[in-house]
């Protein structure tokens, strides 16, 4: 039997994010301006077709799936690698801490500067679009944030998470993980992650953080053969 965050993107794009989804029956995806996540509905030839028909040239989409992905023909694999999924069953308190506020579209700009600086996956000026993200600023300088990305009924991605090099070492990123946490666990709603199945580091924390393993997912990054 599969679970609902086996093919996350087709699931969250089909029901909580239902209205973001770019796409038919057939094959969906986010708007390239949000996050390159993308889907067909199986590997018949036609949905793989539709797949592809998603992809305008110079765009990129990531396929993350538990099982074999295939890519369909007209799509060039410039990224092949393994995440893990991680999820934890145990609800989350909330956080009330006066440092931390919502982030707003004011700003995105500089959400995106702590993101592609410190790299914690595809991020993008239309990311809250996705959910609410919170930061924390010293000095009037954004230090961190996390936020949330792909939703499923029951089931929420903490995402995001980044904090900038003049202010690691310093708990914020652990406080923003867990103020993230309570926030979905508020909602009644699980929640889950994904980081690279080489990055030891963020596995050994998270797991310290009472995440567990649920899968490994392979992720393609792929783009319109030229």
């Amino acid at each position: 039997m599969t679970h609902i965050l086996d093919r996350p993107a087709w699931n969250a794009l089909h029901t909580a994010h239902a209205d973001l989804a770019e796409g038919g029956a057939l094959a969906k995806r986010y708007p390239a301006s949000i996050v390159p996540f993308a889907a067909p509905r199986d590997d018949a030839p036609d949905s793989l077709a539709a797949l592809e028909a998603l992809a305008s040239p110079g765009e990129v989409m990531a396929l993350v799936e538990a099982g074999p992905i295939t890519v369909p023909a007209g799509l060039d694999i410039i990224v092949d690698s393994t995440l893990v999924q991680m999820i934890t069953e145990h609800a989350y308190p909330r956080i009330d801490d006066p440092r931390i506020e919502p982030l707003t579209p004011d700003d995105a700009e500089e959400m995106l500067a702590l993101a592609l600086l410190t790299k914690p996956g595809p991020f993008t000026l239309g990311a809250q679009r996705l959910g609410t993200f919170w930061g924390i600023r010293i000095d009037g300088r954004l230090a961190a944030m996390a936020g949330q990305r792909m939703r499923q009924p029951g089931f929420a991605e903490l995402s995001g998470l980044c904090t900038h090099p003049d202010f690691q070492k310093r708990g914020l990123g652990t406080l923003l993980f867990r103020f993230v946490a309570g926030e979905i666990s508020a909602r009644d709603e699980h929640v889950y992650l994904h980081a690279y199945a080489s990055n030891t580091p963020a596995i050994a924390l998270y797991e310290h953080l009472g995440f567990r393993l649920r899968s490994r997912m392979n992720v393609k990054i792929v783009q319109p053969r030229v």
